[in-house]
């Protein structure tokens, strides 16, 4: 698999913008993408310390460099799914040339240039990066798996399948919202009382699912399979998702054909993407890429993907109650989890999704499923936490917790490092539960 690592990568690499430097999420090594409201139009931002750099009102500007006026065209209409339709080498082209705009040393004429169309990050109108053409859900962590399984079918927590292939399925690409989007608790058909009376009302299980979202660059044709290899071509970048769940709805419908009204209410993507391009330092092996007895299929293995086919991307889960928030608590961290522990791989899902000949898109999003991990404070959504609601947690007010009440805000927080490399955020991903 070729690399990506280039001079954008160098741990040395310092900003004429100030405080990107020794920024702890978002130094010049990272420079993540986000879409932004600008009056009646939409841009294409990039992140830059404390600041976002409008790509779109860039590429407007009459006289720029020929390398980089023609990088930013893809990203002028104010889309970012043009820049992901186009393909690995024009998001690494325009990554490369923004790189040496803001790198130190730039011809001052130039820097006088992008520093008109810096703005401050904070209080940003961000939008979704894009609207997902699809969205696909897999179960990627096997310790989730296990303990999920563990709840709901005690004999028999793993299935047979789970180790033969990524277990997905398609969620509901409408109710994927931005972060900061709050939303209703949502109704549904749920099983009350010692007597299992079956009736329609408010969620009673709201939960969480700490995950990664990972959207498609490069369309793939219909009928034709995305071979292990090359999947990662396809992946345009990462953000962090909240794919929420109601668990009492979803286990009462989810048998035989599996999740529906219970997960296509709300998921909760972050704005920021951060671009394979900038993952490169951090792929790492999966936990299996070491044990020559584990076997797979042949079109979902490979010594490539053996070797740098997980990803070290930390994700962890906070939460403030409207009580903390009267009472001016921060908010409480609940878990803190690792991609890499993953059992399945972003390319292993690619390849799956098309083995059977269904096309992906330019802006289809993949969710990594919860990044559970296999320690107690690496478990990723409250019915790991509660042990399906059977034993609340404290929150700083004193507040216990089963599953998430009213008022109740959820905040995702991510970052990628590796030795010797600059750590890098994925930003958050928040959302706030109002009642039904």
């Amino acid at each position: 698999m070729e690399t990506l690592l280039d001079e954008t990568h160098e741990p040395g690499a310092t900003s004429w913008v100030a405080d990107a430097n020794g920024h702890a999420g978002f130094p010049i090594q990272n420079l993540p993408l986000a879409r932004m409201a600008r009056g009646e139009r939409e841009s294409v931002v990039m992140a830059i310390g404390d600041h976002a750099l409008d790509l779109t009102a860039l590429a407007r500007v009459a006289g720029l460099p020929a390398d980089l006026a023609r990088a930013l065209q893809p990203v002028a209409g104010g889309s970012l799914q043009v820049l992901m339709a186009a393909g690995p080498r024009a998001s690494r082209a325009l990554r490369r040339a923004v790189f040496a705009l803001l790198r130190t040393g730039v011809q001052p004429g130039l820097r006088d240039i992008a520093s008109a169309h810096l703005l401050q990050r904070a209080g940003l109108p961000l939008l979704l990066p894009c609207r997902p053409p699809t969205f696909t859900d897999f179960y990627s962590s096997i310790h989730h798996a296990i303990r999920i399984g563990s709840l709901v079918r005690p004999d028999a927590p793993l299935l047979p399948n789970y180790k033969y292939l990524p277990v997905g399925y398609h969620g509901r690409a409408t109710s994927v919202f931005p972060s900061g989007q709050d939303f209703r608790r949502p109704r549904g058909q749920i099983v009350q009382g010692a007597d299992r009376r079956v009736v329609y009302a408010p969620c009673a299980k709201l939960d969480y699912e700490a995950e990664l979202g990972f959207l498609v660059g490069a369309s793939s044709a219909a009928g034709e399979t995305v071979p292990l290899a090359q999947a990662r071509e396809h992946l345009f970048g990462v953000a962090l998702l909240n794919d929420w769940s109601a668990r009492d709805i979803q286990f009462w419908e989810y048998a035989p054909l599996g999740p529906f009204l219970g997960k296509s209410f709300a998921t909760t993507l972050g704005a920021w993407v951060v671009t394979r391009e900038a993952l490169e330092p951090f792929w790492t092996a999966p936990p299996w890429g070491g044990d020559e007895e584990h076997t797979l299929l042949a079109h979902l293995d490979g010594p490539a993907e053996r070797e740098r086919g997980g990803l070290n991307a930390t994700v962890e889960v906070h939460i403030c109650s409207e009580a903390m928030r009267r009472q001016g608590l921060a908010r409480h961290r609940i878990s803190v989890s690792n991609c890499a522990t993953s059992f399945w791989t972003v390319g292993q899902m690619i390849a799956h999704q098309t083995s059977n000949g269904s096309s992906i898109d330019a802006g289809d999003l993949i969710g990594s499923g919860t990044l559970s991990g296999p320690t107690d404070e690496s478990r990723a959504c409250l019915m790991e936490v509660t042990e399906g609601g059977k034993v609340a947690f404290v929150l700083p007010g004193g507040e216990t917790r089963t599953f998430v009440e009213d008022g109740d805000e959820i905040t995702l927080t991510g970052w990628c490092e590796a030795p010797g490399r600059v750590r890098i955020s994925l930003g958050e991903a928040t959302a706030r539960v109002l009642s039904a």
